[in-house]
């Protein structure tokens, strides 16, 4: 079951569910869920490695941030992980999902994204790929992606991976 924005943002005040909503979502959100804006961009570089028991994620630069940058051009083929403004702090019993607004697809920009577990406490990170034959332009703080929430039945476990807090990327091997 998708909980509704009624529901969520109650959630959102008494257990900060969302934090750095922006006023648009806090007082008339659309939809099942939130809109969620782009706050990061980081360019990928170097190597990476995925084991079976041990991986090592590329090194990042970070090349646009919202406030200090207007916008960022996304040439076609061009792929960056991106981070949202907002950040959430999940409980046990609740789950989200994250899609992309339809204007970045209409656009050619395409979102990896994934989803987000119980007990995940941080910023999201997704990647994003310009698969179209245009550049894109957009602005930093634009809405980008939409997160719906649903509950967990029947128990689940918290989060514990090495992505807590909404970290980039690993410094090393692990």
């Amino acid at each position: 079951m998708v909980l509704g924005p009624k529901l969520l943002l109650k959630l959102v005040k008494a257990k900060k569910l969302v934090e750095n909503l922006s006023d648009r979502e806090l007082n008339n959100p659309e939809g099942a869920g939130f809109d969620l804006r782009l706050g990061e961009v980081y360019k990928i570089k170097g190597n990476a490695f995925l084991g079976e028991t041990h991986r090592k994620t590329a090194d990042i630069a970070l090349i646009k941030v919202y406030k200090k940058d207007k916008s960022i051009k996304i040439k076609p083929g061009d792929f960056f992980l991106v981070k949202t403004i907002e950040s959430v702090n999940m409980p046990q019993n609740l789950t989200a999902s994250i899609t992309p607004r339809s204007t970045t697809y209409r656009s050619g920009l395409f979102i990896r994204t994934g989803n987000v577990p119980p007990g995940y406490c941080g910023g999201l990170i997704f990647g994003l790929k310009n698969e179209g034959p245009i550049t894109v332009e957009i602005e930093m703080g634009a809405r980008f992606v939409h997160i719906q929430f649903s509950e967990v039945k029947g128990g689940g476990s918290m989060y514990r991976g090495q992505w807590q807090g909404g970290r980039v990327t690993a410094r090393k091997k692990e």
